[in-house]
């Protein structure tokens, strides 16, 4: 989701609308005006540097680095801190009634937010749902982790005026369970955009750069992204498989797996890869026979549009989001077809990249999504 709120603030600020930043810390918040919003994301993006941090950096425990500067730079810049029963006074004070609030992160969905927000006269909420996979599929979450997301899916449904949402499918599923618990709010879908980094070969990690045809895995390794099943295959087809990198770093819930990778040689035809940066990313999806994605479910799949966005062909379990999202451009196998994937596996291991078929594949903009989303909004 870092990508999709990174994309929002770019645009954000770029329109013509006056956007504001609303940061919720461990004393409360903080409200950062246009001007020093602008400031601070060219901190977050890396373009000018944070400030040395301040005395109450120390109150944020277990943060990165990186949080813990972003947080002592958006304390000095905040036009306004107040403690958290302060926050409706702090919005009335800096905002114009009417104003909108876009919460696009799965994160601040409270109910004193929510309520704060509403409390300026004529204040429109918009939330942004990524996935109704915790509800969904509980058995592939983390210990304690359904319930709040149950919990917050109410209290959007309770307050939005507006919920986007990034594909049909995703609509479809929290929709159904918002219907169970009553009004539906307001809906629209409106596909994430992609921005794709320039593959760049020396930004691989030393040994890293194969000669021999190679299929790529991307995303978290966590049991619904379906590691085992790749893993199993590849153990089907013995030491004549071709190379296999899972490039992703590890998640939960999925020992099995982890301890596969822990008994991985120098000479397994599975490499695990992870803490890679977007253009080395880039570079080994670009190069590959193949991306395969057996994901169990998804809300959007962005790895697999990057991947078609680069020319590289896409094998994909056969579920709702992708026929949605990628159409006609990607092979689907249900994950129970162990036999059509292998074989296709094999014919792409021998497949020259000249050879394939130029791929030319639509990936959706941020330019539509926003169209869609702020003149609603």
């Amino acid at each position: 989701m870092d990508r999709v709120e990174a994309a929002y603030l770019k645009a954000l600020i770029a329109d013509p609308v006056p956007v504001f930043g609303l940061i919720r810390t461990s004393l409360g918040y903080l409200l950062l005006d246009p001007a020093v919003l602008t400031i601070f994301a060219q901190q977050l993006r890396g373009v000018s540097p944070f400030p040395p941090t301040g005395i109450l950096s120390g109150m944020h425990r277990n943060v990165t680095t990186e949080v813990r500067q972003a947080l002592s730079s958006a304390r000095r810049l905040a036009i306004g801190r107040v403690a958290p029963w302060g926050l409706p006074k702090l919005l009335e004070r800096h905002l114009p009634p009417g104003f909108a609030y876009l919460n696009v992160g799965h994160s601040n969905l409270t109910d004193r937010v929510f309520r704060a927000v509403k409390s300026v006269s004529g204040a429109h909420i918009s939330v942004l749902i990524h996935d109704a996979i915790p509800l969904d599929f509980p058995q592939f979450q983390r210990p304690n982790t359904v319930r709040p997301f149950e919990e917050k899916l109410r209290r959007a449904q309770a307050h939005a005026d507006l919920i986007i949402y990034n594909s049909a499918d995703t609509k479809r599923r929290a929709e159904a369970h918002m219907q169970s618990w009553g009004t539906v709010p307001n809906g629209v879908v409106a596909h994430l955009g992609t921005t794709i980094s320039e593959p760049d070969a020396s930004k691989l990690p030393p040994g890293l750069s194969p000669t021999e045809p190679y299929f790529v895995t991307v995303g978290t390794i966590e049991p619904r992204k379906n590691h085992a099943f790749l893993l199993d295959l590849w153990a089907q087809m013995g030491p004549a498989a071709p190379l296999l990198l899972i490039c992703g770093n590890r998640g939960w819930n999925n020992r099995e797996v982890f301890d596969q990778l822990d008994g991985l040689s120098a000479t397994s035809r599975v490499k695990e890869v992870n803490d890679l940066s977007d253009a080395a990313l880039s570079r080994l999806v670009a190069g590959a026979q193949g991306l395969l994605f057996p994901s169990h479910a998804e809300g959007f799949g962005l790895p697999a549009i990057e991947a078609l966005t680069l020319g590289t062909p896409v094998f994909c379990n056969d579920i709702e989001t992708f026929r949605e999202i990628l159409g006609e451009k990607a092979v689907y196998a249900t994950v129970s077809d162990s036999y059509l994937w292998l074989s296709t596996i094999e014919a792409w291991t021998t497949r020259s990249h000249a050879k394939r078929e130029k791929i030319r594949f639509d990936a959706p903009k941020w330019d539509d999504h926003f169209k869609t989303v702020l003149r609603l909004t």
